[in-house]
């Protein structure tokens, strides 16, 4: 692989970029704590190479040696320009080898891999408090390294417990520059990445460890005989097994575009001026990644397929969280439900998180302490923190149908860049709404009197519209007839809308909407008024 600094006349190379090296802010942090003398530190990370190479320079920088210790090879020497040869193979034993290390005079950093099983040892753990205490006083440092440690009550005040992060955008720039060298000289064809395509696949790829990025963009050289924006459906295929792992969060893999939506045209607009805003570009510029949207609005008439559209058109995983499914009985666990359903979203960014009726899971909040124990406001507590404080690019489209239902503290500004309110569909809306229908399923428009269709479905959402196609497409199906407009209209007439069974309701949400959120389309004036609100 080449060095990125290397590359000056690397394409869309930018400032932001070449400051967004993970591996550099964790190795000065890192450099820190060891000239800090902390004795004892903990790295949690699953890339154990990367980690191995970040201490390693570290130790280079400090003029220390460095020594990894595994239960499989033993201790070994790690250092830039020594043999990686194993001194002491038979120090299986995790006291055995404590001891090895005490007695060693020399300034030396020493790695220890997957260490946490012995951290349940009474014996380790004093072991461990007597290498603290004799380390503090010279210059030997001893890290864990392991995807997860457990920090045993007695060194909860010893250990220095960190987290290497994921790979940021210069390290995955370097790994895709190295990929694409290495390809170059290896064999006879040409990889060639123009400056948008690079800058995609970079951005694809943040969410996924070095070695899940090489393995995908790898996969699309094979499948694909080069590297193209085509990679990015492998990318999501990639993310969509680490978001099915976590088991808290379900992978939407959605189709819908934008054009399958008819109207929403403010909403839309305001989507598509985002769509480059996770792009280094656009940081460079100064335009911060958007938070997210509240959609709110009657049932039925898009607030859903928005979201959908959104992940296609963006080309992002689309996750949906359900808020019912993190609560559980066992003490503890509905909060760490949620923790980990944000960690791993975070952890795959940039993403879209959809929050489905959102009402429904945070309804009832201001009793939560007499009927849970309060359980329901600390996970909605949870919930709006993070709104308001999350840094990583994941785009947060919540729906909720009922706004009377959503505490307060949800509506308030910072916790979404913007909420809309999306209404029954106008004249015209109801016209693509139709048209779009029709030709997914295989009829001209032009076959039926629109306009005559557009009178009938006034008040309908677009999904009663549709349900009406389906209905009566199923009728002239079973009498060998031919869908026309009468059969269409007759299905209509026989579908009671939501508009008139829940009237109150939606003129109710209509009112509290006026002036207070922005619309999602344009209003149809007639004679000074909304027509189809009459």
């Amino acid at each position: 692989m080449t060095d990125d600094n290397s590359r000056d006349d690397a394409p869309c190379r930018s400032k932001i970029e070449t400051i967004e090296s993970t591996s550099d802010l964790f190795s000065s942090e890192l450099e820190v704590l060891i000239r800090s003398r902390y004795p004892l530190i903990g790295i949690q990370s699953w890339e154990e190479d990367r980690a191995i190479e970040i201490v390693r320079s570290v130790a280079l920088r400090l003029n220390k040696r460095v020594f990894s210790w595994s239960v499989a090879q033993g201790l070994i020497p790690l250092d830039m320009n020594r043999q990686r040869r194993p001194i002491d193979t038979s120090s299986n034993d995790p006291q055995l080898i404590l001891r090895k290390i005490q007695d060693l005079v020399e300034p030396a950093i020493f790695l220890f891999l997957d260490f946490h099983p012995y951290l349940k040892e009474a014996s380790v753990i004093r072991m461990l408090r007597d290498v603290v205490r004799d380390f503090k006083h010279n210059l030997k440092t001893l890290v864990l390294l392991s995807p997860h440690i457990p920090v045993p009550t007695e060194l909860e005040k010893d250990l220095a417990l960190t987290e290497l992060p994921l790979p940021g955008s210069r390290d995955l720039g370097v790994l895709l520059d190295g990929i694409v060298q290495e390809i170059n000289q290896r064999r006879d064809i040409k990889l060639e990445l123009d400056g948008e395509t690079r800058e995609r696949l970079i951005q694809g790829t943040m969410g996924l460890t070095l070695t899940e990025a090489e393995n995908v963009l790898a996969r699309a050289i094979v499948s694909q005989g080069g590297l193209s924006l085509d990679a990015l459906n492998l990318i999501i295929c990639e993310k969509e097994q680490i978001i099915r792992r976590s088991g808290v969060l379900e992978f939407y893999s959605s189709g819908e575009r934008f054009d399958n939506i008819g109207g929403l045209e403010f909403l839309k607009d305001w989507l598509r001026k985002r769509g480059k805003s996770f792009s280094v570009r656009a940081r460079e510029f100064g335009l911060p990644a958007p938070k997210g949207i509240l959609l709110i609005g009657v049932q039925g008439c898009g607030k859903s397929l928005t979201a959908k559209a959104v992940a296609s058109y963006w080309s992002m995983p689309l996750l949906k969280l359900d808020v019912g499914s993190l609560f559980s009985s066992l003490v503890g666990s509905t909060e760490e439900n949620l923790r980990k359903a944000l960690a791993t979203a975070e952890s795959v960014s940039p993403a879209i998180l959809w929050v489905d009726e959102i009402e429904k899971g945070f309804a009832g909040i201001e009793s939560s302490g007499r009927l849970d124990a309060g359980t329901s406001a600390r996970v909605f507590g949870g919930l709006i923190t993070w709104l308001q404080e999350k840094s990583a690019p994941v785009f947060v489209i919540a729906t909720a149908n009922d706004i009377s239902r959503l505490p307060p503290e949800m509506l308030r500004k910072g916790r979404f860049d913007e909420i809309f309110f999306i209404d029954l569909p106008t004249r015209a809306e109801r016209r693509a709404i139709l048209n779009i229908h029709l030709l997914k399923r295989g009829f001209s428009p032009e076959s039926f009197d629109i306009e005559k269709l557009i009178e009938s479905s006034l008040g309908y959402s677009g999904a009663e519209i549709e349900s009406s196609i389906v209905s009566s497409m199923f009728d002239v199906f079973d009498s060998g007839g031919k869908l026309a407009t009468e059969s269409i209209e007759k299905a209509l007439k026989e579908t009671v809308p939501l508009s008139r069974l829940m009237e109150e309701k939606v003129e109710e949400l209509r009112k509290w909407s006026a002036g207070r959120v922005r619309r999602s389309s344009v209003p149809e004036i007639a004679n000074g008024k909304r027509g189809d609100l009459q």
